[in-house]
This record gives structure tokens, C-alpha cells and sequence, in this order.
């Protein structure tokens, strides 16, 4: 079996996923996992997909073909064996320009990779500013304490709140 790796993106509307999962499973496909979300009027995301070797070509030129979404096909890699640490963390501040950048380098810094993330601006009328929050899954290298990049997160500013999610 290959594993594909999709992104996707297009005008949203009604029946967008049905569409591209029908194509998926019309042309021997399996949809493993996703990511995808509604943004600016637009559907975004990424999906995993694995096929067997005899209907990858079909499936790849049927995806390509697609009259709706802008879609991008990479071969995802073989998973290693050892399964890396990875923390689910909560992240709450001041929304301002820059943060996502201040908190992926500190982690990058800390020889971790962020996996995963969600992030969104929303009002807080007791706060008196705007508030960022995020989710983010981070994979830790071999022998790193998940303290140390808490504590690296926490130390870019006062209002940086990070909670370990389960």
C-alpha cells in the first residue's frame, strides 16, 4: 500500500468533502485521517490517504482532475518503529503580531517539532485585548523533560498560560 499525503484547497460549499472522499473511494483510495478547515470562505486542509500500488496512478489523475479543489500530492513516509514523546499543550496570551513565530522558534530551539496546531484570535471584553489560544501537538526529541519546553514557552512573555491537555 502507498500513503498519500493531500492538501486541499478550494471555494467552500455544501457537499466539498463528500466530493473529494467520493474520488478517493471511487478510484480504490482509503481515507486515513484529516485536518481540514473553513477559513476566509475557503475550505483548507490536509489528508492522508493509502491505495494499493496497482490504483495509484488512477487515483492520483482522478484527484488532479478535480473541477473544485486545488489539490497537491506528496508520498507520505514510512513510519519509524519508535514512537517520540509528544505533548498536548494549551496555549492562551495576548493575541499580537508575531506570536505564532516567537512560539514555534522557541520550540524549534528546544530541538522540538510541532506536529500539529490550531490556533485562533477571539475578543475577551474582560481582558481589555484581543486573546490568542491555540492547540498544539508537540513531539519532544529522545531524553527531553516536557518541562523544558513549558517553561521556554511560558518564559516569552508574562501572559503566555501553556496547560498540558491529556
Amino acid at each position: 500500500m502507498q500513503q498519500l499525503v493531500l492538501t486541499v484547497l478550494g471555494q467552500d460549499r455544501p457537499g466539498l468533502v463528500e466530493e473529494l472522499s467520493s474520488v478517493i473511494l471511487d478510484h480504490h483510495g482509503n481515507w486515513l485521517a484529516s485536518n481540514l478547515s473553513h477559513l476566509a470562505g475557503k475550505l483548507a486542509g490536509i489528508v492522508q490517504v493509502e491505495v494499493a500500488e496497482e490504483h495509484l496512478k488512477e487515483l492520483q489523475d482522478a484527484l488532479q482532475q478535480s473541477p473544485h479543489l486545488e489539490i497537491r500530492i506528496e508520498s507520505g513516509d514510512k513510519l519509524a518503529n519508535d514512537t517520540p514523546e509528544c505533548l498536548n499543550l494549551a496555549i492562551t496570551g495576548n493575541d499580537r503580531p508575531g506570536i505564532v513565530q516567537e512560539l514555534a522558534a522557541v520550540i524549534r530551539h528546544k530541538g522540538a517539532n510541532i506536529t500539529h496546531l490550531t490556533s485562533k484570535q477571539q475578543s475577551a471584553p474582560n481582558w481589555g485585548s484581543p486573546l490568542f489560544s491555540a492547540v498544539a501537538t508537540v513531539t519532544l526529541p529522545a531524553g527531553m523533560q516536557r518541562d523544558v519546553v513549558i517553561d521556554a514557552l511560558e518564559s516569552i512573555t508574562p501572559d503566555v498560560i501553556v496547560d498540558i491537555e491529556s
